[in-house]
Order: C-alpha cells, then structure tokens, then sequence
C-alpha cells in the first residue's frame, strides 16, 4: 500500500469521498453507530468502491490521537496534488479572490480559514511552509471539508509570493489594526488578496511592506482583536458585497 495519511470526522470524510475519491484507500468505522450520519457516509462509501472497515472506537481513539473522530477515520493518500499559484491565477473565470495566512500556526485556525474561504467563494488560501501548521487531520477536520474543496498553497518565500501575485495583477491588501483606512475603503472588485496574520502578533514586517495597502477592521466594541478566521471572513465578503454592488 503507497504512503498514506489519517483524517477523521464525518464533514472531512463525507468531502474526501465526494470530491477525492480516489485518494480513499479505506474508512474505519466504529462498531455499534448505526444513525443517519453514519448510514450517509457508508452509502458514499459503497457507491465510491471504498473499503469499509468496522472496529472498536478505542482503536480510532488510538488513530486520531483522541475521543474527537465522531466514530469515522478514513485512510487516504498521503501526498496531496501540489497546487501553485500559477495554477490557481491561470484559469479564473472571475477576478481573484485570494486569503494569504502569514504566521497561522493553530490548526484550528486554519481549517475555520479554509471554512471561511469556501464560503465566501475564494480561490485559493496561500501560507508560507515555515512558521504555518500546515495541513494536518485536525486542519482537515475543521474545515469541515473545505480542505478538499479549496486550493491550499504552500510557498517558500511569502513576501516573493505576494510580488508574483502582483505581477498578476492582483491587488494585495494586509489586514493590520493600526491602519488608518478601513477595509470598506478598499476597492476590490478588481483580482485582491488579503493577508492576515496570527491574532495578537500581527504581520511581519516584510509582508507588511510588500502589501500595496494596509487597512483595518473598525472595532466598536472593546476588546483589541479578532480571531484570524472570523477577520477572514469580514475581509473576504467585503469583497463579495463590493463586487455585487
């Protein structure tokens, strides 16, 4: 059997078998679950040709290093398609719509990033390879199958990515909470990327300075900051709101 990896969680598995099928090598099921999540996912299952394996929950508890699997974990390829930013710009039948992530180490806040993304419509969640969690189980089962459904593109250099973004005509604009312009100032219903960085410590100063401008979320309330993901969110569908109207 090639390389491969564990994800777990009905959301994640469902998404893996509707999207990537062929990435499935075989799903454990825990014995005695017999509702309707766990008789939609068998189904899937079983039009996908995948093998279902029945076992004690305490071996899934064993495989996803915890009680959290909702009583599925499936087997799948190890190695992910590699997906570039070339990839991703080439063939867009809309203006970009891109989430950068500069420093993002949970994988909480990366699968509720990838959720957001899905939702909002964006193509692609960009993060550099050092200093990001990367794409783990717990990433995966956040995401609540975004993970399959959005680009997920890891770069070596981010400030180098953010320059190619721009050489494609993509405007990138870095949230930052001590910019004096608002993100509703921003225009963007033209190619745009946002760039967040971790609650609290904010953007590097190098992808700061690569940003073509940097605006802030407005708080009315009193607390400083908001999550990465929920930030995400306002920035991404500001976006869509402006490119309705």
């Amino acid at each position: 059997m090639s390389e491969t990896r564990l994800i777990h969680g009905f959301h994640a598995v469902t998404a893996k078998l509707r999207h990537a099928a062929a990435d499935v090598r075989e799903v454990l099921v825990a014995e005695g679950r017999q509702d309707g999540r766990m008789r939609d996912l068998l189904k899937a299952a079983e039009a996908a040709g995948v093998r279902v394996v029945v076992t004690d929950p305490k071996r899934l508890d064993g495989l996803a290093g915890g009680p959290r699997h909702q009583g599925v974990v499936a087997r799948v390829a190890a190695q992910a398609k590699h997906v570039t930013l070339d990839d991703v710009l080439e063939n867009l039948a809309e203006p970009a719509l891109l989430l950068v992530l500069d420093g993002v180490t949970d994988p909480h806040n990366l699968g509720a990033c990838l959720r957001v993304a899905d939702a909002a419509g964006a193509h692609a969640v960009v993060a550099p390879k050092d200093r990001a969690c990367g794409l783990n189980a717990t990433a995966i089962k956040v995401a609540s199958g975004a993970a399959d459904t959005v680009p997920y593109v890891v770069v070596t250099n981010l400030a180098r990515a953010l320059r190619e973004m721009q050489e494609h005509g993509v405007w990138v604009a870095g949230a930052a909470g001590e910019a004096e312009r608002e993100i509703y100032a921003v225009d963007q219903k033209g190619p745009c990327a946002w760039v967040l960085g971790a609650e609290g410590e904010g953007l590097r100063r190098l992808t700061r300075d690569t940003c073509d401008v940097l605006a802030r979320i407005p708080m009315h309330g009193s607390v400083e900051s908001l999550n990465v993901s929920v930030s995400a969110g306002i920035c991404l569908f500001e976006a869509r709101r402006q490119r309705r109207g």
